[in-house]
């Protein structure tokens, strides 16, 4: 880094040598923003920030997030760096036209606020937005791929260029001043794939440096020197200014009229919906180790290791992980990774279950139950199954299970008979279907026997659907296309019209007369604004159940739909599958569906950030300048990586999503969510290849499912329903199978919690830190104002938490576990408008009860026995 002072004094005194080596950001990756759940995020800066710690020492510890590469920023990712104790955070990209505004404004550095719930400062953060990305100012790279002069500084030589490179550099120094607030200016010096010839780069530098400084003796008033972006922050501090400030995000971001970055937040659907498996698994893998105690590492079926899945965990929050935003064969290697990973994890699982239940028989794990199979399943005449549940309040679950035989009875631990049903799915495939209630941090145990043998015969069929429905909800359909028509809320009495279907955007190739930009893993470039219809009616077929309703559409020989209804639910499923697209006629295709609504939505609708809190969103609109907008859909596409709903008075329809994907609010009442995309070009932002998913599974290109859920609620209660449904859809209860009879005195029960936690609270991580040390993390997940009942205060007595844990010792830390929480230190910043320094430290009951507040994420460091 090269910092510019302009100064009209006497000349800074020599740098002592210390502090020249400095880490930013620090986490185990640079992460993407859209993308990424924030608890996935947390845990992969907590592997880094630890790694930094116990190698270098305090000195070690970054003070500055620094986020140049991805494609946007979210507005949680700013609270979480807030929380973790960073003074500031620098990126390089955002909208092109909000860069303009802020340059003529002179507000590239400005004060973020990232939430509407916590006190300020907890979640306020100096936010810096770097003159060039990450790149050298034009015409000052010396590297082995740089084409870029020298610095030839002997005068008898003929291509002496001193005085050139002197004044361009001068030149770009004052200009850059002039759109940036203060007297110091900081100038990335290297990019991609840089300083592989280091000398060349130092050298060239030094000279600049020298030669530029120089001319203070000619009343230059322009001074270079190396620099740090903490020691480059300090110095922005230190001016002692107010700084403006923004409380939304920086999505959407567009390099140019026609290239918007909205692609990714749907790239690689397979790949984000296994990374979202592979965080719940993970989590249970991490708890497993805790309640399981020793046995968990070294036990019956080997030696266990959460280690390698949260290094592979860590690694696939990358912005070009997750993002999808990476070549074919990269992406296959983040999806062996995180395979890996869950083969030693699933060693730890076998203990820790081992451990806890007295059975020691091979567990067997399904992960292919998403395509019905599962070999044990389908072959066993009694089996049991295993339902373990990472949420800290008990949980209702529809199992599904490919089996073939005709009935089966299903008892829960207790040897209550469950109620199950077996239906017909494909001409060759039938699923066992029954729901389970599994204890909070705990399992439970389900025994299934073959009744009756052979398949059951395939159901009647019913080629017009008109309604199915439970206690709380009912969804009518049309005779006529076999679409949904409206839903229904029963308890509330609510009821809207509501159409769905399946579209596609027609990708542009990049040979559109006003632009060359095609659309690819990065870039979202439909080169028609109204999608293609892919049918306007569905085949349909109707199963009826007394655990399930169904009623399954088919739209195209590659698009086909359930609709779902089970007994309990408060939420209607829709689990879609998709491809493989179809590109005989040389064009790409961006698969979407959407829901059309009698809501009045006034052009708003709503999504979250990263998974935590909501921001709303208006088409055409931002809230920072005044948007010409070029691309009316790719423009209006934002990341959901959770849920989005549209609202108006009376009614909200929210959809919950299984796997982060970009949607958006084209139309008045309408909610749109891209599920796949099959793209025939480059888009020329560095993948070097087209987005066609292919491979020796999927010849014909990749065929993807997956699952929305939908509510409708009053929006004063809906956030009651739909934030425990996202936490339940991220945190899924974990299956593991065992063959034929259980032994006796196994313990068919367990919960690692004394009681459930209250509906507020989420139990975030729980993973052993040390031998007799292990890390806690409790999160209020309600916003301050979204709930009557939930947006409240919740107060947890530590020691009264885990059964199998005796706490004997507290410390709090920040939110990367890097820091002592009374220890970290923040710089205090200025807005200039707004409210700036309240009070964001309040006192708890004891020692061992904690307060939560709305949106808070609280750790601690427990010194445990086990009981």
């Amino acid at each position: 880094f090269v910092c510019v002072k302009c100064f009209s004094a006497s000349l800074p005194k020599p740098a002592p040598p210390a502090g020249r080596l400095e880490f930013v950001n620090g986490g185990w990756c640079m992460s993407d923003e859209a993308a990424t759940h924030y608890s996935a995020v947390i845990d992969q800066m907590t592997i880094g920030l630890r790694f930094l710690n116990e190698t270098f020492g305090a000195c070690g510890r970054p003070r500055v997030a620094w986020h140049i590469d991805p494609f946007g920023h979210a507005r949680e990712h700013a609270s979480m760096f807030a929380q973790m104790g960073f003074d500031g955070f620098f990126f390089g990209r955002l909208d092109y036209q909000d860069r303009a505004r802020r340059m003529r404004d002179k507000e590239q550095e400005l004060l973020w606020r990232a939430s509407d719930s916590l006190t300020p400062p907890m979640a306020d953060l100096f936010t810096g937005i770097l003159p060039n990305g990450y790149n050298p100012p034009e015409g000052f790279c010396w590297d082995q791929l740089c084409s870029d002069p020298p610095i030839r500084d002997d005068p008898d030589l003929e291509d002496y260029n001193v005085d050139d490179v002197v004044g361009r550099f001068l030149v770009i120094a004052n200009s850059q001043s002039t759109v940036y607030k203060t007297n110091h200016i900081i100038m990335t010096m290297g990019s991609d794939f840089q300083y592989e010839n280091a000398n060349l780069w130092y050298k060239n530098l030094d000279k600049l440096i020298h030669y530029v400084n120089a001319q203070q003796a000619n009343g230059s008033k322009v001074n270079v020197l190396y620099s740090t972006p903490s020691c480059y922050l300090q110095e922005l501090h230190r001016a002692n200014l107010t700084w403006p400030l923004k409380t939304d995000d920086f999505f959407p971001y567009a390099d140019d009229a026609h290239d918007f970055w909205t692609g990714y937040f749907t790239s690689r659907p397979a790949l984000k919906r296994y990374e979202r498996i592979s965080n719940s698994n993970l989590q249970t893998c991490n708890q497993l180790e805790v309640l399981g105690g020793l046995t968990s590492r070294k036990g019956p079926f080997g030696e266990g290791d959460s280690q390698t899945m949260k290094k592979a965990m860590a690694v696939a929050q990358h912005h070009d992980a997750v993002s999808g935003t990476e070549k074919q064969h990269v992406a296959n290697d983040y999806a062996r990774k995180l395979a890996n990973g869950w083969q030693h994890c699933q060693v730890l699982v076998s203990n820790s279950l081992a451990a806890l239940s007295g059975l020691s028989a091979e567990r067997i794990y399904c992960d292919n139950l998403n395509v019905s199979v599962c070999h044990l399943t389908e072959s066993s005449k009694k089996f049991s199954v295993n339902v373990y549940n990472p949420l800290a309040r008990p949980v209702t679950w529809p199992v599904r299970l490919p089996v073939n035989g005709t009935a089966y009875s299903v008892s829960d631990a207790s040897g209550k008979a469950v109620d199950c049903q077996v239906v017909h799915v494909s001409q060759a495939t039938h699923e066992l279907v029954f729901q389970v209630q599994a204890p909070p941090l705990g399992y439970t145990t389900y025994t299934v026997a073959l009744i009756q043998d052979g398949p059951p015969p395939a159901p009647a069929q019913q080629r017009a659907p008109t309604v199915i429905q439970n206690k709380f909800l009912q969804v009518t359909f049309d005779h006529e296309t076999g679409l949904i028509s409206s839903l229904n809320n029963l308890e509330t009495k609510q009821s809207i019209k509501l159409t769905q279907n399946f579209y596609w955007y027609n990708a542009s190739d990049g040979n559109n007369v006003a632009s060359r930009q095609p659309s690819g893993a990065y870039i979202f470039r439909p080169n028609s604004s109204t999608p293609v219809i892919i049918s306007q009616t569905a085949k349909t077929e109707i199963i009826k159940t007394s655990v399930v309703q169904e009623v399954r559409q088919w739209f195209a020989p590659w698009v086909s739909q359930v609709v779902r209804l089970y007994a309990d639910s408060r939420a209607l499923e829709l689990e879609w599958t998709v491809g493989p697209v179809p590109i005989d006629d040389s064009v790409g295709k961006e698969v979407i569906t959407r829901l059309d609504t009698s809501i009045k939505t006034a052009e708003y609708f709503y999504t979250d950030s990263n998974g935590r809190e909501v921001l709303q969103r208006k088409k055409d609109f931002r809230p920072t300048w005044n948007l010409k907008q070029s691309e009316p859909i790719a423009g209006n596409y934002y990341p959901i990586n959770s849920r989005a709903y549209i609202k108006d008075d009376v009614d909200q329809l929210t959809v919950v999503t299984d796997r982060s994907q970009g949607g958006g609010s084209i139309q008045n009442g309408s909610l749109e969510i891209m599920l796949h995309r099959r793209l025939l070009h480059d888009d020329f932002r560095g993948v070097g290849e087209p987005l066609n998913e292919i491979s020796g599974i999927f010849p014909d290109g990749l065929v993807v499912r997956g699952r929305l859920l939908l509510t409708l609620d009053p929006p004063q209660t809906a956030a009651d329903t739909h934030r425990p449904l996202a936490e339940g859809m991220v945190l899924q209860p974990l299956l593991t199978f065992t063959d034929g009879d259980l032994k006796p005195n196994t313990q068919l029960e367990f919960s690692g919690l004394l009681a459930a936690l209250p509906p507020a609270v989420h139990l975030l991580t729980l993973s052993q830190w040390d031998e007799d040390s292990v890390l806690l993390r409790l999160e209020h997940q309600y916003q301050s104002s979204e709930s009557k009942v939930s947006s409240q205060p919740v107060t947890v007595n530590l020691q009264k938490l885990f059964s199998t844990l005796e706490v004997l010792g507290v410390a709090e830390l920040n939110l990367s576990a890097n820091q002592w929480k009374d220890e970290m230190k923040r710089f205090d910043w200025t807005p200039e408008k707004g409210t700036g320094h309240q009070c964001c430290t309040f006192e708890d009951p004891s020692t061992w009860e904690v307060t939560l507040r709305p949106m808070e994420i609280r750790t601690f460091l427990l010194k445990v026995n086990l009981r």
